[in-house]
């Protein structure tokens, strides 16, 4: 395992960037597309969602692989204990999340007899067989998760802003700098 350096790898970055975006997106078209009527807008915005899930997936496997390869930096000596088991924990749940939200909306598009087709190429195999009664206890959970997922994303901003300009502690630089502070971190 590579040396901890002050800031996070290029990799790192882009793949924390790139899940960053596409959840913010698929939030955004998730929400818009479940109160429009049965329409091919709103099929084709359904499949735009369930893609972003996919890469979502995808993305979040990249990043742990990564992440076990090359740790976080570690977080400032001078913060508080509940803040570090607080971050941590926050960390830990976002990653669950990552995996658990796209797993939920497969496994209920699979209940609901509706297909999970990656860029409209590539048919994922259905994870159960169609049933309406669980889609639907499924969508509820595949709604709760998304809203779970949103309220540590908010914490998880409204963390880093706090330590960016309350304590200034730079914690939010190392996520916004592309730049190497630690040449041990090279990739």
């Amino acid at each position: 395992m590579e040396n901890v350096g002050t800031t996070y790898t290029r990799t790192a970055l882009a793949l924390h960037w790139a899940s960053a975006l596409l959840i913010f997106a698929s939030f955004a078209i998730g929400l818009y597309a479940v109160d429009l009527k049965l329409s091919p807008i709103k099929l084709k915005l359904y499949s735009y969602h369930k893609w972003i899930g996919v890469t979502v997936f995808a993305l979040a496997v990249a990043r742990l692989l990564w992440r076990w390869r090359h740790p976080a930096p570690p977080l400032p000596g001078g913060m508080a204990r509940w803040e570090q088991i607080t971050a941590h924990g926050t960390h830990a749940a976002i990653y669950v999340l990552l995996f658990a939200v796209p797993i939920t909306g497969w496994l209920m598009s699979s209940a609901a007899g509706v297909p999970v087709v990656y860029l409209g190429i590539w048919q994922l195999p259905d994870l159960v067989a169609k049933d309406k009664a669980l889609a639907d206890a499924l969508k509820t959970v595949h709604y709760a998760l998304n809203k779970t997922l949103l309220a540590l994303v908010v914490l998880h901003v409204a963390a880093a802003l706090k330590h960016q300009f309350v304590d200034r502690d730079d914690i939010l630089g190392r996520m916004l700098t592309w730049r190497r502070a630690n040449r041990t971190m090279e990739e």
